[in-house]
C-alpha cells in the first residue's frame, strides 16, 4: 500500500529540515562557543560547491529559456504591457519594504567583522555601474564576482539563437541540455545544505554570539506584517486600477484560491492551474491570462523584492554600515528588481539573488548563509505575494490593453 505524502511536508519538507539543521547549528554555537569553528571547514564545503556550480547554471538556465521564446504580435504587446506592470509593481514592493527598513531597521545593536567590506558609496560613479554590467574579457564572466555582467551576456546569447533560427537550434537544444545537468548537480549539491547550513550556523553563533538569532525575530516582525499589509491594501489598489469596484469585487471573490494554494504549497508554479482559472472567472481574457500567469510565475515576485530589500537592509546592519543615502538606496532599488524580475526567473533564483546582493556590495562569502535563512523564513508569504500579483497583473494588463470597460465585455 502506497502511504501518500501530506501536501504540506513535501511543500515544505526541505524548508523545515533546513530550519531544524540551522537551529541544531545554533545551539551547537552556543554550547562551543568560540570553538565552534571546528564546524567552519564543514560549512565552507557547502558555500564552495555552490559557488562553482552557481556561475554556469546562471548562464545555462537563462539563455535557454531565451534561446526558447518566439515573437508573435499580439503576444509583443502583452508582454510590454506586462512588463511595465511587473517593474511598476516591484518598485512599489521594493519601496514599501525600503520604508519599513528605515523605520525599523532589522539588525539594531548587532556587529560581525568578517573581512573588509566595500563601501556602497562605490557604486555611485559611473565606472563601477560599467563593471557592475559588463568584463573586458570572456574569462572574467566565469565567476560569482560578476553576476550581473554573466547575466546580461546569457540573455544576449540566448536572443542570438532564437534569432539565427533553424541553425541555432542544435545549439538551443545544448543549452537546454546543459540546463537540465547543472540543475541536477544543484540537487545534488542541496543534499548537503543540512550539514552545511548547521556547520556554519554553529561557526557563526559560536564565534559572534547568539545575538543574531534576535535579529531574524526582528527581521521577521518586520517582513511578516509589510508583506501582510501589502498582499490587503497594494492588491485592492491594483484591482481598483483595473477595474473599479467590480475589479475589486471579482478580484477578491476570486483570489482565496490561489493565494491559500500558494501559501499551502509555497510554489508559484504549483499555483498556476488555480490562478488561471481565478482569473477566468473574473473575466481577463485567456490570451492574456495564459501569457501572464506562467511566466509571471517564472518572472514576476513582488514578495521577492519586499524580501531583496530586506536582506540588503539585515546585512547593512550587521555589518554596521548606513543604510541611507540616494546612492545606497537607488542601489538597493536596482537590486530588489533585478532580484524579484530577471533573477527569479532562473532555477535557484533566489540564491542566485543573493549571491547577487553579496557580490554588487562586497560582503564576504560568510555572509550567505545569514540571509539565506532570511529567504527560508519568509518563502511562505513571499510565494503568496508573488503568485497574487501574477492574477492582478493579468487584470491591470486586460485594462492597458482592453480600456476601461474591458471588466465588463468580459462578464
Amino acid at each position: 500500500m502506497k502511504i501518500k505524502t501530506p501536501g504540506f511536508v513535501s511543500s515544505y519538507g526541505f524548508s523545515i529540515i533546513l530550519i531544524i539543521s540551522i537551529l541544531i547549528g545554533s545551539f551547537l554555537g552556543i554550547i562551543f562557543k568560540k570553538e565552534a569553528v571546528i564546524f567552519k571547514p564543514f560549512g565552507d564545503v557547502f558555500l564552495n560547491l555552490l559557488f562553482t556550480a552557481i556561475t554556469p547554471l546562471v548562464f545555462f538556465s537563462l539563455s535557454s529559456a531565451v534561446a526558447s521564446m518566439t515573437n508573435i504580435r499580439r503576444l509583443g504587446k502583452i508582454m510590454s504591457a506586462m512588463m511595465l506592470v511587473f517593474i511598476v509593481t516591484g518598485l512599489i514592493a521594493s519601496i514599501t519594504m525600503i520604508i519599513g527598513v528605515l523605520l525599523y531597521p532589522p539588525a539594531v545593536g548587532v556587529s560581525i567583522n568578517l573581512l573588509p567590506v566595500v563601501s556602497a558609496e562605490q557604486f555611485k560613479t559611473s565606472e563601477q555601474i560599467i563593471k557592475a554590467f559588463t568584463v573586458t574579457d570572456f574569462s572574467e564572466l566565469l565567476s560569482k564576482k560578476n553576476m550581473l555582467a554573466l547575466i546580461i551576456f546569457a540573455i544576449l546569447t540566448g536572443l542570438a539563437t532564437s534569432v539565427v533560427g533553424e541553425r541555432g537550434k542544435a545549439f538551443s537544444r545544448f543549452l537546454a541540455s546543459a540546463s537540465d545537468v547543472m540543475m541536477k548537480l544543484i540537487s545534488f549539491i542541496m543534499y548537503y545544505a543540512p550539514i552545511g547550513l548547521c556547520a556554519y550556523f554553529a561557526y557563526l553563533v559560536g564565534v559572534f554570539g547568539p545575538e543574531l538569532l534576535g535579529s531574524y525575530l526582528r527581521a521577521m516582525i518586520l517582513y511578516y506584517p509589510t508583506a501582510i499589509l501589502y498582499f490587503f491594501i497594494a492588491f485592492t489598489l491594483y484591482a481598483f486600477i483595473a477595474g473599479q469596484r467590480t475589479g475589486v469585487r471579482r478580484f477578491w471573490i476570486n483570489i482565496i484560491p490561489p493565494a491559500l494554494t500558494s501559501l499551502a504549497t509555497g510554489s508559484s508554479m504549483a499555483t498556476i492551474p488555480a490562478n488561471l482559472a481565478a482569473a477566468n472567472k473574473t473575466g481577463v481574457p485567456k490570451d492574456i491570462s495564459e501569457v501572464i500567469i506562467p511566466i509571471g510565475a517564472t518572472i514576476h515576485m513582488e514578495g521577492s523584492c519586499l524580501a531583496a530589500v530586506l536582506k540588503i537592509a539585515f546585512l547593512f546592519g550587521l555589518f554596521q554600515m548606513d543604510f541611507t543615502g540616494a546612492g545606497t538606496i537607488l542601489t538597493a532599488l536596482g537590486i530588489a528588481l533585478l532580484t524579484g524580475l530577471v533573477v527569479s526567473g532562473i532555477p535557484g533564483g533566489g540564491t542566485i539573488g543573493e549571491l547577487l546582493i553579496i557580490s554588487l556590495y562586497g560582503f564576504p562569502p560568510e555572509a550567505f548563509p545569514i540571509i539565506t535563512m532570511i529567504g527560508t523564513l519568509v518563502d511562505a508569504p513571499a510565494t503568496m505575494v508573488n503568485a497574487t500579483g501574477d492574477n492582478v497583473t493579468s487584470m491591470l494588463v486586460a485594462r492597458i490593453l482592453g480600456g476601461k470597460d474591458w471588466i465588463n465585455n468580459n462578464a
